[in-house]
């Protein structure tokens, strides 16, 4: 039997090694139809992010890589409702985003926590700007914490913490009003390697005792893949998406999973695409 032409052109059209299979996804808990952001400036227009389509499925973690400048993080702002799009259209579990939408979490390259509040008091800052119940969320608060380990630390303030508890106290407050998705904008950038792969054990054990939906972009390949279910890849600037690759390597994974065949192949040949555009050296 032929095959329809739209299904040749679909599958001609997927990156190498990817390409699709039919199969039902549920309905997309993010969906970026088109979404395209332009500045305007003194100079004139300056097109940072061109037409992006992406659906991210309820409970998926999504991690997305690429040069500095593609537009990552206009594209996360848009998700978050902070930055509205040029072109296209944002719907968040369904409906159209105007605005910062209740059911998102969002943490940022620093912990930026209020250095006169204790970590528990800093969690419930997020209840206090919403104007959520105090009784209701407290105990929440309580429960996050002792999952990220800082039971021992939750009247401590942000500086008699490393830097890794820190940003496990930020990824508490971004999930203490039990948004469902978690956005996260190179949370770990400033981290030393041992506290970075340490903080992607502690993210996966979250995600996988909370089932939230995670955005994350990073700069580290090899921590996008450990991470994710999908890893997208996006071009220079103005971004738009390269490449897909689903990583479907067994859960929960270990740091032992780097040494696995199948993750030095996704690693390689997403490197590659960096290559490509020059910005690595061979």
């Amino acid at each position: 039997m032929n095959r329809p032409v739209e299904s040749v052109l679909t599958a001609l059209s997927a990156a190498p090694g990817n390409i699709p299979e039919p199969r039902m996804r549920p309905d997309p808990m993010i969906r970026f139809d088109g979404i395209a952001k332009t500045y305007e400036t003194k100079e004139g227009s300056v097109r940072s992010l061109n037409p992006v389509s992406l659906d991210v499925a309820p409970g998926e973690f999504v991690s997305i890589v690429g040069p500095s400048g593609c537009g990552k993080s206009t594209l996360l702002k848009i998700a978050a409702g902070l930055l509205p799009a040029s072109e296209g259209q944002l719907l968040v579990n369904g409906k159209p985003v105007n605005g910062p939408p209740d059911d998102i979490g969002m943490v940022f390259q620093s912990a930026v926590l209020l250095a006169w509040r204790d970590i528990l008091s800093n969690i419930m800052l997020q209840i206090e700007v919403r104007k959520l119940d105090r009784a209701t969320y407290l105990s929440r608060a309580k429960a996050l914490i002792e999952m990220a380990g800082l039971t021992d630390f939750a009247h401590k303030l942000p500086w008699q913490l490393s830097g890794g508890m820190q940003q496990r106290a930020a990824i508490c407050r971004a999930l203490v009003h039990d948004p469902k998705i978690l956005l996260m904008d190179e949370p770990f950038g400033a981290l030393d390697a041992m506290t970075r792969e340490k903080m992607n054990l502690e993210l996966q054990r979250i995600w996988l005792s909370t089932g939230k939906t995670v955005l994350l972009i990073t700069h580290s390949i090899p921590e996008a893949v450990f991470l994710s279910d999908r890893v997208v890849v996006m071009s220079e600037r103005p971004g738009s998406i390269a490449a897909i690759y689903d990583v479907k390597l067994p859960r929960p994974r270990g740091l032992d999973v780097m040494g696995d065949p199948e993750f030095a192949r996704l690693t390689r040949q997403i490197r590659s695409h960096f290559y490509a555009q020059g910005n690595l050296d061979e």
